[in-house]
């Protein structure tokens, strides 16, 4: 009798508690015995990039992004294509991906100090963080413990969201992720650092619809100073716009532009079309810290999908 009572507390015990996900395997403390020395070692390979080109912490926050939203974030973004098989650094979306080296660089030199210990994942996971710190942006305690992945396909990146989504397909591809639409507003922040290709926001301002050749929700100066840039057959391989007019420090520019009709991309846009999302980009417009407590929080969560990578890497190639 008393097996069984123990038994069914347990049972009990499992139906509030249930066992511990990958997700709450993470630990900001993963690594304290193995690697103490990891955050600092990863810190210094991103400053040292930044100091030639600027446009590094951008590059890193979006590679962080495109990892977690494909396989979970196991670093599967940073694979090579081998043989037939075609990695997702070469999938459409990610083709205008950087910085690699980056997270090579910093690899390098955490398998110097500790081999084979922390994953590429994890470092990753690191170098976005120091990327948003280092630009003026909130810092973070990263939950730590990711495993690297070793399947990484081209074809599977076309599950990215895309610049030119609307609210309901945002919101979907989200909530596929357990992301919520504070997430989708407060990640949609990251938007603050960098720069778009022409390609991205082209569907704004030219061949609109069938009656208007510019969307009509962007500012028209505005507009008028993106199709001078991006003529309708542009012909300059890197013509585009920054994000933001302050687009090497993370701040809450990008909402006030939003509001006024200075967005690139039709998946900003969006954000407006739906009250509990347009009143985040009003609240995140208004206080840069509420953004940076929400963006916080938004990034821990991405971060944490769940990876299906096995294993640690010995390079992150």
């Amino acid at each position: 009798k008393y097996m069984e009572e123990a038994v069914v507390a347990l049972a009990f015990a499992l139906l509030i508690f249930p066992m511990s996900s990958p997700v709450s395997a993470l630990s900001s403390r993963y690594y304290d015995q193995t690697c103490p020395d990891l955050e600092s070692t990863v810190t210094s390979a991103v400053k040292k990039a930044m100091i030639n080109d600027k446009t590094v912490p951008a590059a890193l926050l979006r590679m962080h992004f495109h990892d977690c939203f494909i396989r979970g974030c196991d670093g599967s973004v940073l694979l090579e294509s081998k043989g037939k098989n075609k990695a997702e650094k070469v999938g459409p979306p990610n083709i205008s991906l950087h910085a690699f080296y980056v997270i090579e660089n910093a690899k390098k030199a955490v398998e110097e100090l500790c081999p084979g210990v922390v994953s590429c994942a994890d470092i990753l996971a690191l170098a976005a963080r120091d990327a948003v710190a280092l630009s003026g942006g909130p810092t973070w305690h990263v939950p730590k413990g990711r495993k690297d992945g070793r399947i990484s396909k081209a074809s599977e990146t076309k599950q990215l969201p895309a610049p030119t989504f609307n609210i309901s397909q945002l919101q979907q591809s989200f909530s596929q992720r357990g992301l919520s639409l504070t997430d989708l507003v407060a990640l949609s922040g990251g938007h603050t650092l960098g720069f778009s290709h022409c390609s991205s926001f082209q569907n704004r301002i030219h061949n609109f619809n069938s009656t208007l050749d510019v969307d009509p929700t962007l500012n028209p100066s505005f507009a008028t100073s993106l199709r001078s840039v991006c003529p309708m057959h542009n012909k300059v391989r890197n013509a585009g716009a920054t994000m933001d007019s302050s687009t090497t420090l993370f701040d809450n520019v990008y909402y006030k532009l939003l509001m006024q009709g200075k967005s690139l991309f039709s998946s900003d846009e969006a954000l407006l079309s739906n009250p509990k999302t347009k009143a985040l980009v009003s609240n995140f417009a208004s206080s840069q810290e509420e953004f940076e407590r929400a963006f916080v929080k938004s990034m821990i969560k991405m971060s944490s999908i769940p990876g299906s990578g096995q294993e640690i890497r010995l390079d992150c190639k």
